[in-house]
């Protein structure tokens, strides 16, 4: 039976890992010094190497012929893991097996002793696919694990992992495969294979497969299929991973540089005909004003068209508006429902971004400039003799201050209750005072952005006034039914009793207490303070001798 390529070519040792250098000599330096801890992760996109890397670290801990941290890879152990027929090298995908039952029973056999390798090791792939209890079992064996046991959790989703699993692991994250070393090892395994292969064709390979070495070699098994003659050739690479050729990009950009907007679209027709996805157009394209950028500032050029060489004159300035212009139509084209018009519309953007450059920029631009220094010179001129007259610029009718209209008597009410046991209320008052912070520290950061500016000022145990910078936020409060049974249950136990809650603008709440200590004030009291205050403060000194006559 054919065996699929990145099956057949799996790594077997940590020297054989592409791509994830430091990760594969920490984990060879681990096994070689003993110091193997009890739970690692590996996180990291799909295909480059966590299953792998996991299957090598089982392999050479329990190794009895290691050298240098590596496994053997000839002896009962090392070939029964490989085989996956060891019985103390457990491997389980959390897709299907994401149940508490599944974890409990994982937690109770794990107190076993290994019966033939040294450490017993479950590899759990696909970990964030547990459950939340899943997860707290897991997380029972991890806080006490059992000796010589140890979990290797491999996920591509690192942020759905708890953080109670995170802190109890050593983590190791797996980076995308360069696409250099991809063709590299593409290129090596077809060596192997005694197979031909044309350059770029592994280029191809190696840029569609986006940093996932297994998805580079399922395209390259793909294409041997499509090969008749066991060669991999550039167009088989483009017809299998729907890649559009360096040729046809070659003459669209060309006609793209030189605003032959016709023969432009003339191309992209002819790759639609082809059947060629336009979002695939749109991505190549993309990488290919990328590869100019990168060859004009110097970089490696692996095109070697005469018309790459052509579209090179391309100035920098004009290649970052095409990148601006593809980058912002790509989503319109990928989930649009008209691909193909959306892509017309950009090839004539395209074509005529140099054109339009050049009819912003006004001929007489020299001349223009030169009036406009010789006004600003004659500007200036005037403002020093003072002969300018500043012109009174038209004032904005000023919005009325937002006007929230307070329940005066009830508010008063409790003014008048809070009067009857003064010293109660300023209890009251006190404990509420010495706890706020407390008690804005215990709700979420919305409601407490909504009590932004607020204190308490006057408060008993059935009531509590809470004064507000801003009269919006007061009326906010009011309408919010919800946050009178929320602050009674904190203040309940914070402040010791649980008032209702009034909301109040700072300034009215102001105006109603003066209101109120006047009523509180006899007639003589206030005739005294409305002389005091018709009285100039230079001569208050004479109010007790002075009479004021209506």
């Amino acid at each position: 039976m054919y065996q699929a390529l990145y099956r057949k070519y799996r790594s077997q040792t940590f020297g054989e890992m592409v791509g994830q250098k430091v990760i594969s000599t920490t984990l060879r330096q681990a096994v070689e010094s003993g110091k193997i801890s009890h739970a690692y992760l590996f996180s990291g996109p799909r295909g480059t190497g966590k299953t792998s890397a996991a299957k090598i670290f089982a392999k050479a801990m329990n190794c009895p012929n290691q050298v240098d941290g590596e496994p053997c890879n000839h002896c009962d152990i090392c070939r029964d893991i490989t085989n996956g027929s060891l019985e103390d090298v457990i491997e389980i995908d959390a897709a299907s097996n994401n149940g508490v039952d599944e974890i409990r029973e994982i937690r109770d056999k794990s107190t076993y002793a290994p019966s033939r390798a040294t450490y017993k090791v479950y590899i759990i792939d696909e970990v964030h696919m547990l459950s939340t209890g899943a997860f707290n079992a897991l997380l029972k064996t991890l806080e006490e694990p059992t000796e010589n046991v140890v979990f290797i959790l491999a996920t591509t989703e690192l942020h759905k992992i708890p953080a109670t699993i995170l802190s109890r692991v050593q983590r190791f994250e797996f980076k995308s495969i360069k696409q250099g070393a991809i063709k590299e090892h593409l290129a090596s395994i077809l060596e192997k294979e005694g197979l031909t292969f044309d350059d770029e064709a592994l280029t191809i390979i190696a840029r569609r497969a986006e940093g996932g070495m297994r998805d580079a070699l399922s395209i390259l098994d793909q294409a041997l299929s499509l090969s008749p003659d066991n060669h991999v050739s550039q167009v088989v690479a483009e017809e299998i991973t729907g890649s559009i050729g360096l040729t046809a990009l070659d003459s669209f950009v060309a006609n793209v540089r030189n605003q032959e907007t016709t023969q432009a679209l003339s191309n992209l027709e002819t790759l639609f005909d082809n059947g060629k996805s336009m979002s695939r157009f749109a991505t190549d394209l993309l990488e290919y004003f990328r590869d100019l950028l990168i060859v004009k500032a110097g970089g490696e050029n692996s095109h070697h068209s005469p018309l790459f060489e052509e579209n090179l004159s391309l100035e920098q300035d004009r290649l970052f508006q095409l990148i601006d212009l593809v980058t912002s139509a790509l989503p319109e084209i990928k989930t649009g429902t008209h691909p193909k018009i959306y892509a017309e519309m950009l090839t004539i953007k395209l074509s005529e971004t140099h054109t339009q450059v050049l009819q912003e920029i006004p001929g007489n631009l020299q001349e223009e400039l030169d009036s406009l220094r010789r006004e600003v010179e004659g500007l200036r001129k005037a403002l020093k003799e003072g002969k300018v007259q500043g012109e009174v610029a038209p004032t904005r009718k000023a919005k009325p201050a937002y006007q929230y209209k307070v329940d005066r008597e009830k508010i008063l009410t409790i003014m008048r209750e809070t009067m009857e046991n003064p010293q109660k209320s300023r209890q009251c008052l006190d404990a509420l005072k010495a706890t706020w912070p407390e008690i804005l520290d215990s709700i979420s950061p919305q409601n407490r952005a909504l009590l932004n500016g607020s204190e308490p000022v006057l408060a008993n145990q059935e009531n509590a006034i809470l004064a507000f910078n801003a009269a919006f936020n007061a009326e906010q409060v009011m309408k919010r039914s919800d946050l009178n049974d929320m602050f009674g249950n904190i203040m309940s136990s914070a402040a010791g009793f649980s008032p209702n809650i009034m909301a109040v603008p700072k300034a009215e709440f102001e105006k109603l207490r003066t209101e109120f200590a006047r009523s509180l004030k006899s007639k003589e009291e206030l005739e005294k303070e409305d002389r005091e205050e018709y009285i100039p403060q230079e001569l208050e000194f004479l109010s007790d001798v002075v009479e004021i006559e209506d």
